[in-house]
């Protein structure tokens, strides 16, 4: 009599159909799950990058050059070098200007052709044949208007777009590295060193800091990297005590213990153990942060003290603004662009917390 084979429990089933082992999902994974479900931030993630993107090419967005022209069987790349106007056929030897009526009747022969940008203006550019004075209210000429100035309103909100978001990066990011450089000191050393860094971080917090960029802004040029360098210093030191707390938490961990007794070094275990696991508070802070960045400059920029008049702002445009409350679209257009990017902001950073909130399945 034969003995009936059974299968193995540690063989696998010969059944057919049998699903194959999923891999289980990673921490970030997870968390990027978590952050799809919460729609309102995902979707705002996606506009954001999109005006990003847009805005850091403005350039090829809103240009007052054409992108490529041919006249008279040449052809020419005028948004990266402009031919002048002797050489299209003018009097002048100067960078011609593509809305001079002489260049509006080259460009109408027969043969000859332009390529605009979908918005034919820069951010400085100013239509010297327009009929209308400025501020000149939106139309199909000028889609949100003239500043008083007579620049178009669209071209400078989105360059002041980018300027702002871009500092507003650059802002997050060497302060976020400050703060997380001096909170990992404090809070994984602790005892007398904790103290005396903490002592003296209230010290620097206590400084004026406005009347310091007022000092700055009358002896210094003003500059974005004026303001960048004065800003980080003081930006960072909220979020050092979250990062102090983080590291209080995790040092006494059984998993520090561990990489001690294995003899690694406290730069091992900070960089590679506690640094990852006290990012939570850094991660959901930044979309905030950003948003704190962007109101600062803008401030700024509306006080005078912020960037060069010939950068393009958010704040220069709200002071205009104000300044010339008849002209409402200044102001108005201005505003939406600033309310609207804090709401992207704000619903992104609710994602953020969503995602690394590990009670959220």
């Amino acid at each position: 009599m034969s003995a009936v084979l059974e299968p193995s429990a540690t063989e696998p089933s010969p059944a057919l159909g049998a699903a194959a082992p999923v891999a289980p999902a990673s921490p970030n994974q997870r968390a990027w799950a978590r952050f799809k479900r919460n729609r309102l931030g995902h979707v705002s993630l996606w506009i954001f990058g999109v005006l990003l993107l847009v805005c850091s090419l403005a350039e090829l967005v809103s240009n007052d050059r054409p992108l490529v022209a041919r006249i008279d069987g040449k052809w020419y790349l005028p948004i990266f070098s402009n031919p002048s106007e002797k050489a299209l056929g003018g009097d002048f030897a100067t960078a011609a200007d593509w809305k001079d009526p002489l260049i509006t009747e080259l460009l109408a022969k027969p043969g000859n052709l332009a390529v605009f940008t979908l918005n034919p203006h820069s951010a400085d550019s100013l239509d010297y044949f327009d009929p209308a004075l400025p501020p000149a209210a939106p139309s199909a000429h000028n889609l949100l208007g003239t500043d008083p100035r007579g620049r178009d309103l669209l071209a400078r909100l989105i360059y002041g777009f980018r300027v702002s978001v871009w500092f507003a990066l650059a802002l997050t990011v060497t302060g976020t590295a400050i703060g997380v450089f001096m909170g990992a000191l404090q809070g994984y050393f602790g005892g007398r060193f904790d103290l005396l860094l903490q002592r003296g971080i209230e010290i620097w917090g206590s400084l004026p800091e406005l009347y310091l960029i007022i000092i700055f802004a009358s002896i210094f040029e003003p500059s974005l990297w004026l303001l960048l360098i004065v800003l980080s210093v003081f930006g960072w030191i909220g979020l050092s005590d979250y990062v102090r707390a983080e590291f209080l938490r995790n040092r006494s961990l059984e998993y520090v213990k561990a990489a001690r007794a294995l003899g690694l070094g406290n730069g091992q275990i900070i960089w590679r153990h506690v640094l990852p696991n006290s990012l939570t508070p850094v991660i959901t802070f930044l979309p905030f942060r950003m948003g704190t960045a962007i109101l600062a400059l803008t401030s700024l920029d509306f006080l005078g003290l912020g960037v060069p008049a010939s950068v393009a702002s958010l704040g220069e445009l709200l002071r205009l603004g104000k300044e010339n409350l008849y002209a409402w679209w200044v102001i108005v257009c201005t505003f939406i662009v600033l309310a609207g990017t804090m709401m992207l902001l704000t619903f992104m950073g609710d994602a953020l917390r969503d995602a690394f909130d590990t009670r959220k399945s």
